[in-house]
C-alpha cells in the first residue's frame, strides 16, 4: 500500500528525517509513536504528499507519488488519501453535510451525488440527524466524526491522521479509536495514526516508534525491542472501548 525507501528532510541546517525506510500493507492500522521533535508529523505529511521530502522513494498503491507534476499529486492526493487532524479544521461557515462533500466536490462529482455520498456517510458514522449543524452546533466527538466523513468520502486508500483524538475528553477518544477499526474492518481502509496515546498504539496492528528522525523500531519486525520500550512507558493494558452511539 505504501512504500518508503531512504526519506530524508531537512529544514535550513535541522535535519528531521534521516533515511527512513518504511512498509505499510493494506488493510493494517499503523501507530507512529515517539517524543515531541522526533519527526512524526513532517512524516506523515510526506507520507501524505502534502510535503516534499528533500530526497527518497514514495511509493503508493503502485504510483511512485514524488515524480507526479503538481497537478497530477494534488488529484492523487485528493482521491487516494483521507486526512483527520487533532483540531477537526471544519470550515465554520458550511454545514457538516456541506463540509463533507467538499472533497467530493474537487473530485468533479456533481453536486446530487456529493450530497448522496455525504448523507451516506454521515448516516453510517451515526451522523445523519446532525447533517444540517455548523460546527459551532456540534459536539467535539460529532466534529471529529464529521472530520472522519469528510476523510473517507473519496473512499481513500488510506487515511493518515495526526493526533486526532488529541484534543477529545476519554469517552469522545475511546469512540473515535474504536472508530477506526471498525472502519478498516467494514470499509478495508489503511490507517496510519501519529499518536502520544499508549492505549491507542497497543491496540494497532504496529507500532512504529520514531526517535530523533531515525525508526527505532516497527513492532512487527522487532517484537523484543518493542517490549523492552513498552516496559519503559508503564504499559497498561488498552482500556475497553464503549460502541459508538
Amino acid at each position: 500500500m505504501i512504500q518508503l525507501e531512504g526519506i530524508t528532510k531537512s529544514f535550513g541546517s535541522l535535519q528531521v528525517l534521516k533515511g527512513i525506510d518504511l512498509m505499510i500493507e493494506k488493510g493494517e492500522v499503523v501507530s507512529i509513536v515517539g517524543p515531541s521533535g522526533a519527526g512524526k508529523t513532517t512524516l506523515l505529511q510526506i507520507m501524505g504528499t502534502l510535503d516534499k521530502p528533500d530526497a527518497g522513494r514514495i511509493v503508493i498503491e503502485g504510483t511512485e507519488v514524488n515524480r507526479l507534476r503538481e497537478k497530477e499529486l494534488s488529484a492523487f492526493r485528493n482521491k487516494h488519501i483521507g486526512f483527520v487532524f487533532q483540531f477537526h479544521q471544519l470550515l465554520p461557515e458550511f454545514t457538516a453535510l456541506e463540509n463533507v462533500m467538499i472533497p467530493a466536490l474537487i473530485q468533479g462529482v456533481s453536486a446530487g451525488e456529493a450530497r448522496r455520498q455525504a448523507l451516506e456517510m454521515l448516516e453510517f458514522l451515526g451522523l445523519k440527524e446532525r447533517s444540517g449543524h455548523k460546527p459551532a452546533e456540534l459536539s467535539g466527538g460529532e466534529k471529529q466524526r464529521v472530520a472522519v466523513a469528510r476523510a473517507l468520502i473519496n473512499r481513500p486508500a488510506v487515511v493518515l491522521a495526526d493526533e486526532p483524538s488529541g484534543s477529545l475528553d476519554t469517552r469522545n477518544k475511546e469512540e473515535l479509536h474504536r472508530l477506526f477499526f471498525d472502519l478498516r474492518d467494514r470499509l478495508g481502509q489503511t490507517f496510519v495514526i501519529v499518536t502520544h496515546d499508549e492505549g491507542l498504539a497497543q491496540q494497532t496492528d504496529r507500532t512504529i516508534h520514531i526517535v530523533d528522525g531515525k525508526i527505532l523500531s516497527d513492532s512487527s519486525q522487532d517484537s523484543s525491542q518493542n517490549s523492552s520500550l513498552d516496559s519503559t512507558q508503564d504499559a497498561t493494558s488498552a482500556p475497553t472501548l464503549d460502541s459508538a452511539e
